[in-house]
């Protein structure tokens, strides 16, 4: 027995998902150092009043495969600083950020994407 149909259809459905985990790692260097002197009734107490440190010889260091020098404050040539005039108010702020690794930023992502393609055919005679 054979059957016959004189029209129909027909409807297909698939869905796929896809999950992708990522992780991104960044690093930053500094390369160098940075130092500020700030203040009131302060003045360098150096003869030529120099007012930023000398370096010393700059290192190599090597991180996940990344290589980088840096160059150091010498923190024995720190500028010294003394009172403009005695006895009266002054202030004396001073900041020294070193080289080498800075920051380091990882961000973790989850990325979910779903598609579903539906196949409809229609037949008759």
């Amino acid at each position: 027995m054979v059957p016959q149909f004189r029209s129909g259809s027909s409807t297909q459905s698939s869905t796929s998902q896809s999950v992708i985990n990522e992780t991104i790692t960044s690093h930053q260097y500094n390369s160098g150092f940075s130092y500020s002197a700030s203040g009131h009734n302060i003045e360098s107490a150096d003869l030529n009043g120099y007012i930023n440190p000398s370096t010393v010889a700059g290192t190599t260091q090597t991180i996940n495969g990344v290589q980088f020098n840096w160059t150091s404050p010498s923190l024995e040539a720190v500028p010294r600083w003394k009172i403009t005039n005695a006895g009266q108010s002054f202030s004396l702020v001073e900041s020294l950020q070193g080289a080498g690794l800075s920051n380091v930023t990882t961000i973790n992502r989850t990325i979910t994407t779903s598609t579903t393609t539906e196949t409809t055919s229609i037949f008759g005679q």
